[in-house]
């Protein structure tokens, strides 16, 4: 059920999210995105491009960090506007573990027209991977 305007708060925080991504799923956005660039499964050309490994699609962690967001809000269509800058890739090992890809966010404002305003913090292994990134939401009032 879509989150209401009315029930929510300057400060609110979003429920924490952490997505487990792995080499293996890396190839599957690779085919649902038609990403194929080499850095994100090949670790030769990744370390050729000064990288430290494979990394994840940045579009990738921004779906993550979208989804913390529409979960929250019940109703992906109430995203309105999204920014956000890569500060860190997401560095996936060649293991069963992957990388975990974390998220967390609290609502900084409350405009009108059942606008809210999110700030969200992303990291991966204690590191920022998204720097400024920002999400407004249309709620039901």
């Amino acid at each position: 059920m879509p989150l209401r305007a009315e029930h929510v708060e300057v400060g609110d925080e979003l429920p924490a999210r952490t997505v487990t991504v792995t080499r293996q799923g890396l190839v599957r956005y690779a085919g649902a995105s038609e990403d194929f660039n080499p850095v994100h499964w090949n670790p030769r050309v990744a370390r050729e491009a000064g990288l430290p490994d494979v990394i994840a699609h940045g579009m990738l962690t921004m779906a993550i960090a979208a989804r913390t967001v529409t979960d929250w809000a019940g109703d992906p269509a109430a995203v309105v506007e999204y920014r956000t800058r890569f500060s860190r890739p997401v560095v996936v090992p060649d293991d069963p573990d992957g990388a975990s890809v974390e998220v967390g966010g609290r609502v900084v404002a409350c405009l009108d027209d059942g606008l809210v305003r999110l700030d969200l913090v992303v990291t991966s292994g204690g590191t920022k991977v998204l720097s400024d990134a920002r999400v407004t939401v249309r709620l039901t009032s």
